[in-house]
C-alpha cells in the first residue's frame, strides 16, 4: 500500500483501523475502549517506554522521574515575572504519560466548569453528562451513589497520612477557613479542605497503564508500540491517512484506515500538527513547513496553574524527610503502607480571595514534606510545604516550534502573571497570606523551626516581604497545562465538539489541549473522561452510515 503526497508517494509498512499517538492519561484510555471492539484493530504509539519503574510504583517517589527517561525533559522559556527563571516543565514519558508520573490526586473538577465547556462546545462535555462518564470509569472507596464501582481507574482514601496533614486541617479552621462539611470531595461542588483522594490500589500507583493497558494489551487487535516517536502526520489530499516517526525497528509509516487520534498532551499535541502542517501559517512556513491548515489557534491559549510554596522546617519525624528509612521501605514491600504509600499532596482546600466570587479562585495544598526546588532536588531538613494556586488563570501562553525538527523540544511560554489587570498576581499573593496564616495557626506554629524556602525568611514578619519573595523566586508549574488545541463550536476552535479537527479529515485530538478553559483542580480525571469521550464517538461515527 502507498499513499500519494505532493512529490510523490510513501509506502505504508503497518496498517491499523485506528491509530492512537500517545498513550497517557487520554490516550491509554481511548486505545483500550476502542479495541473492546474485537472487529477493529488498533495501534497505540508511545514516544517512552513501558514505565515498569519503581518510582512509578512507590507513589512517594514521584519526583524521582523528574529529569530522568521517563520525562519529556521540557522547560519553559525564561519567565519576567518570576525573576526571569526558566520552570521546569516535567510529562510523563511512558506508559501512562503523566498519570504514571503525578501526585495521584483524583479531583474531578466543578460543575460550574464542566457547565462553561457545555457553553463552548455543547452539552456532552457540562457537569451532567460528564458525571456519567466519571462513574463509569471509577472503582472508588468512597462512600455514596456519586462514585463508580468496578471501573477501570482505581480510587482510593490515603493508607497511611501523616498526622501533620490532620494537623494542617485544623490548622485551617483556626485560620478561619472551614474543613468541607460535605461528604463528597468530587461532588462538583468541592468548596472547604479535604484529605485526598487518590489514583492508588493498596497503596501502588494505579495509572491508566495499569488501569486500562494491563487488560487491554491481552487482546490481540491492539498493538502497543513503545519507543517509537511520531515525527509527522502523513494527511493526503486533507484527509489523514496514518503517521511517520521512528521506534526501534528504524523509520516507519504506519497507515490508519478509519481514523488517527493524537493524544499527545497539551505540549506535544500542537507540536506534532503544527511538525504536520496544521497551524498558524507564518510559523508553518518560517520553519519550512507545508501549509495544510492555517489553524491559528494551535498553540495558543496554554493555561496552567501557577503553584507557589512556602516550605517550613519541622522538628520529629512525622514528615516524609526520613521516608526512604529501611523501615518505611520494609512497610510498603510487606504491608503496602506507611509513609512511601503518600501522594505528598495530602490534603487540599478551595477558598475564595473574595466571598462575592461565584465560585472559589484559589487552591491551597499541603504535603508533609519538604518540597523544594521544583522537585528537583532533594531537601536537607525535615519540613512541610504550604502553597497557593490560582484556580481560574487569566495569563494564557503560547506552545511553538523551535524547528522543523522534530526531535527539537518545542518553546513552551505559559506567560505566567501577565494579564493585564494583574489579577492572577493580587489572586496569588491573597492564597499565600492564607498559606502563611495557616503555618502560623497553633496546630502547625508548634512544629516550625524556621524556613527552608525562602531560606531564612521569617514566617512571623507582618508585611508581605515572604509571599513577595515566595511568588517571584518559587513558583512554578503544578504541571497542568492545557487549551491549547480547544474544542468550540466557533470556526475559530482547533477542533470541534466531536473532538475533529477542523480542516483534516480523519483525524482527532484527545487530551488536555482540548480543554476550552482549564478547570479548578487537577485534571488528570478529565483527561481519562476526555479519553472515554473520544472512544466513545468514535464508536459514534462507526455506527453512522457512509
Amino acid at each position: 500500500m502507498a499513499v500519494t503526497r505532493s512529490g510523490g508517494s510513501t509506502a505504508v509498512d503497518d496498517t491499523f483501523d485506528y491509530v492512537v499517538v500517545g498513550a497517557g492519561s487520554s490516550g491509554a484510555v481511548v486505545a483500550a475502549r476502542l479495541s473492546e471492539d474485537p472487529s477493529v484493530s488498533v495501534c497505540l504509539l508511545e514516544a517512552g517506554g513501558t514505565g515498569k519503574s519503581q518510582s512509578v510504583m512507590i507513589p512517594a517517589a514521584f519526583s524521582q522521574q523528574f529529569r530522568s527517561d521517563l520525562d519529556w525533559n521540557y522547560d519553559t522559556s525564561e519567565q519576567k515575572e518570576l525573576d526571569g527563571r526558566a520552570i521546569f516543565y516535567p510529562l510523563g514519558k511512558m506508559l501512562g504519560g503523566s498519570s504514571s508520573m503525578n501526585a495521584m490526586m483524583w479531583v474531578r473538577g466543578f460543575a460550574h466548569d464542566y457547565d462553561a465547556w457545555a457553553q463552548a462546545a455543547g452539552d456532552e462535555w457540562g457537569w451532567a453528562a460528564m458525571s456519567d462518564v466519571f462513574l463509569r470509569i471509577e472503582d472508588s472507596d468512597t462512600p455514596g451513589d456519586g462514585h463508580g464501582r468496578g471501573g477501570p481507574q482505581s480510587v482510593r482514601a490515603l493508607r497511611s497520612p501523616s498526622p501533620l496533614t490532620e494537623a494542617f486541617l485544623r490548622a485551617c479552621v483556626e485560620a478561619g477557613h472551614s474543613r468541607s462539611a460535605a461528604d463528597d470531595v468530587n461532588d462538583g461542588h468541592q468548596d472547604g479542605f479535604w484529605l485526598t483522594p487518590v489514583t492508588q490500589r493498596r497503596g501502588v500507583r494505579a495509572s491508566t497503564s495499569r488501569g486500562y493497558l494491563d487488560a487491554a494489551t491481552k487482546r490481540t487487535n491492539l498493538s502497543v508500540r513503545t519507543d517509537f516517536l511520531v515525527e509527522q502526520l502523513v494527511i493526503d489530499d486533507s484527509v489523514t491517512v496514518g503517521v511517520r516517526g521512528h521506534g526501534p525497528g528504524g523509520r516507519r509509516v504506519i497507515g490508519a484506515r478509519r481514523e488517527v487520534v493524537v493524544s499527545a498532551g497539551a505540549i506535544n499535541t500542537p507540536k506534532l500538527l503544527m511538525l504536520s502542517g496544521i497551524g498558524p501559517a507564518d510559523q508553518l512556513r518560517h520553519h519550512g513547513i507545508d501549509v495544510v491548515v492555517d489553524a491559528r489557534q494551535v498553540g495558543h491559549n496554554l493555561l496552567d496553574h501557577l503553584f507557589a510554596p512556602i516550605v517550613a522546617e519541622t522538628v520529629g519525624t512525622s514528615t516524609l524527610f526520613t521516608a526512604q528509612s529501611p523501615r518505611q521501605l520494609a512497610n510498603f514491600l510487606i504491608r503496602r503502607r506507611g509513609m512511601l504509600t503518600s501522594n505528598v499532596a495530602e490534603a487540599f482546600g478551595f477558598v475564595r480571595s473574595d466571598p462575592a466570587l461565584q465560585a472559589p479562585d484559589l487552591e491551597l495544598l499541603f504535603a508533609p514534606a519538604p518540597f523544594v526546588k521544583e522537585g528537583l532536588e532533594p531537601a536537607q531538613a525535615s519540613g512541610i510545604t504550604a502553597g497557593a494556586i490560582v484556580a481560574q488563570p487569566r495569563s494564557s501562553g503560547i506552545v511553538s516550534l523551535r524547528s522543523g525538527d522534530a526531535s527539537d523540544a518545542p518553546v513552551i511560554d505559559p506567560a505566567y502573571l501577565t494579564d493585564d489587570e494583574g489579577a492572577d498576581r493580587a489572586v496569588l499573593l491573597a492564597g499565600l497570606r492564607m498559606a502563611r496564616d495557616i503555618l502560623r495557626a497553633p496546630s502547625l506554629r508548634g512544629y516550625i523551626t524556621g524556613m527552608i524556602q525562602p531560606l531564612g525568611a521569617d514566617l512571623d514578619a507582618p508585611d508581605d516581604e515572604l509571599v513577595e519573595q515566595v511568588l517571584t523566586q518559587h513558583a512554578h508549574t503544578l504541571y497542568h497545562p492545557t487549551s491549547t488545541c480547544r474544542m468550540g463550536r466557533d470556526e475559530a476552535a482547533v477542533v470541534d465538539p466531536d473532538l475533529r479537527v477542523r480542516g483534516v479529515g480523519r483525524l482527532r485530538v484527545a487530551d488536555a489541549s482540548v480543554m476550552p478553559t482549564i478547570m479548578r483542580g487537577h485534571p488528570n480525571a478529565a483527561c481519562i473522561a476526555i479519553g472515554e469521550r473520544a472512544a466513545d464517538l468514535l464508536a459514534r461515527a462507526e455506527r453512522q452510515p457512509v
